[in-house]
């Protein structure tokens, strides 16, 4: 039984969609009053699971 490789190809790909879901998350979590920097680095390793935190999060109340 042989197990699927990625090509060299194929991997570049996924790692640049992967990193502008991070960016576009920093953002969201910016424009709802969150650390940007925190959600991004966040957003490297967990990537849509973010996306939903923050969706579903309310924006950070004002004093």
């Amino acid at each position: 039984m042989t197990t699927y490789v990625p090509t060299v190809q194929e991997v570049p790909g996924y790692a640049v969609g992967w990193f502008t879901l991070s960016l576009i998350n920093a953002g969201l979590a910016q424009s709802k009053g969150r650390s940007g920097l925190l959600w991004w680095l966040a957003s490297l390793f967990f990537g849509p699971i973010c996306t939903f935190l923050i969706v579903v999060c309310g924006p950070v109340k004002s004093k």
